[in-house]
């Protein structure tokens, strides 16, 4: 591998990494702005969509992706690993609930694999 290579390999995880960082926070933002009065809850709202855009664009330069898979069938061949796998049985329809952490997609396919919970479908 050479140094650019290199250098290059490490930049894309350092924006992946922060990528994911900010997914996350901007989960927890959005929940605690759901918590305040409408009027006030706007201005945030507002300013979240301004960050949350700015992350994809640096995203989209990279030819990156974040994906939520919530709400979706989930299958063994998914980009996620399952924290909670081992709470059901192999005839359980299960549904993703919750992302933990998003899948990053590239170029190239597959950057990062997802962490997900999950649930019954019936549940």
């Amino acid at each position: 591998m050479t140094e650019s290579t290199e250098k290059g390999h490490f930049l894309e995880r350092s924006l992946i990494d922060i990528a994911i960082e900010s997914w996350r926070f901007s989960r927890l933002f959005a929940r605690v702005v759901g918590k305040l009065d409408a009027g006030e809850a706007a201005r945030y709202v507002n300013q979240l969509r301004y960050f949350q855009r700015k992350v994809q664009e640096s995203l989209d330069a990279c030819g990156l992706t974040l994906v939520n898979v919530e709400g979706q069938t989930f299958d063994a061949g998914m980009a996620a690993s399952a924290l909670n796998i081992g709470d059901f049985g192999p005839e359980d329809d299960l549904i993703v609930d919750q992302m933990v952490e998003p899948i990053i997609m590239g170029a190239e396919g597959l950057r990062k694999e997802g962490t997900v919970m999950l649930r019954k479908a019936d549940a």
